[in-house]
């Protein structure tokens, strides 16, 4: 009887594990990651996709982690508390410079403060990235008081100081001016993106 309760439990958990994660396009997320001392939970999960030849291409699925869900694109730009970005890169190869020329047309597009204050800290991000593979993961973690922690591979890069740097940043994504719709919807909850 005892092991029966023990499976039905271990069976239980495991499920649940499955059940609180989120999948989208074959990249599957946890419901919830841990930054510091905070749980950040999963708001939802884009998908961007860019028009190559009249054919759309999946480029990557983006995540985003917020301390509470929210479906409010101004409130999580100009919120001060840990948000999360995670980008899981689905297409062969996105070289380095299509990168940094999608990043500062995203910021010049959505930036809320002024481009001439985030220059350099924009060169300093830009000058982070590599070439992104299918597997490749990038994570973008803003943290109050110390400033977005930039991840890519599984390699701490370094970290962009300012909350107008992260408001910039998390723009991109949830600005007047994103990717592509579904991408933000997706990230705001609001649908799968795919």
């Amino acid at each position: 009887m005892r092991r029966t309760v023990i499976a039905v439990l271990v069976v239980t958990l495991l499920l649940g594990t499955v059940l609180l994660a989120g999948e989208l396009a074959g990249v599957t997320m946890p419901d919830q990651v841990t930054v510091g001392e905070h749980t950040l939970t999963l708001n939802g999960m884009g998908l961007r996709t860019k028009k190559v030849l009249f054919i759309g291409v999946k480029v990557y699925v983006a995540g985003l982690y917020l301390p509470q869900k929210s479906s409010d694109p101004a409130a999580i730009i100009t919120s001060d508390e840990p948000k999360q970005i995670v980008m899981h890169f689905l297409y062969k190869d996105v070289g380095k410079k299509k990168l940094v020329e999608a990043w500062n047309e995203g910021f010049e597009a959505n930036a809320p403060v002024s481009m001439d204050a985030l220059k350099s800290r924009l060169a300093t991000f830009n000058g982070y990235w590599s070439d992104m593979k299918t597997g490749d993961v990038a994570v973008l973690t803003y943290v109050p008081g110390q400033g977005t922690k930039v991840e890519i591979k599984g390699k701490d890069m370094g970290t962009i100081k300012g909350l107008d740097f992260a408001e910039a940043l998390f723009s991109v994504w949830l600005g007047p001016q994103p990717p592509n719709g579904e991408l933000k919807e997706g990230l705001l909850g609001k649908s799968s993106g795919e």
